[in-house]
């Protein structure tokens, strides 16, 4: 467990292999998603309100936050490291149990926070400036996390207007697949 936190915050991951791999999922999943609109398009309709989604998210995001807490240096606060474990694990039984509203969405918002910060660590007073498309992108889904989690109903909605249109949703596709060749390209080459 100590590995994997090392790995992602102490001293986190390194810039190129962060913008690599950044960049190559936005590449793939919106290649994809352009290239297999018939099987994209349902399951994104389908996803805000898929239970079966939400909660796999729901207890990847706590084992990460448990992750966070059993390994972080606590310094004064060591003595109530395990009552919090305890109270994450049973926050994640709760929320499952109780919170069936939206839940995927929720769960997809706060892994998008979580992920942020490894980001963030990774590009932190790095050269070059071209290492922002990496920073840009993590305060985004940073952002758009938080609001997923406060006001889940808007990914349906968000959801609901790119694919009202073909256009949109071919533009947006392109655009993510765009992105990230761009920021793959960057770290290859520059990071």
């Amino acid at each position: 467990m100590q590995a994997l936190y090392n790995t992602l915050y102490e001293p986190g991951l390194p810039l190129k292999l962060t913008g690599i791999l950044v960049g190559l999922w936005l590449v793939a999943s919106h290649l994809f998603a352009l290239l297999k609109p018939g099987l994209v398009q349902p399951w994104l309709k389908a996803f805000p309100r898929n239970e079966k989604i939400g909660t796999v998210l729901v207890i990847i995001g706590f084992a990460w936050a448990y992750l966070i807490w059993s390994c972080m240096d606590l310094g004064e606060f060591f003595k109530i490291e395990r009552p919090v474990q305890l109270l994450i694990v049973g926050v994640c039984v709760g929320v499952i149990v109780y919170v069936k509203e939206f839940l995927a969405v929720r769960s997809l918002g706060f892994l998008m926070i979580l992920a942020a910060a490894p980001m963030l660590d990774s590009a932190f007073l790095k050269e070059p400036q071209s290492r922002l498309l990496l920073v840009v992108f993590a305060y985004a889904i940073a952002v758009k996390g938080m609001f997923w989690v406060g006001m889940p109903y808007l990914m349906r909605d968000q959801i609901t207007w790119v694919l009202a249109k073909e256009n949109r949703y071919k533009i947006g596709a392109i655009a993510g697949a765009a992105y990230g060749l761009v920021m793959a390209v960057c770290a290859v080459l520059w990071w």
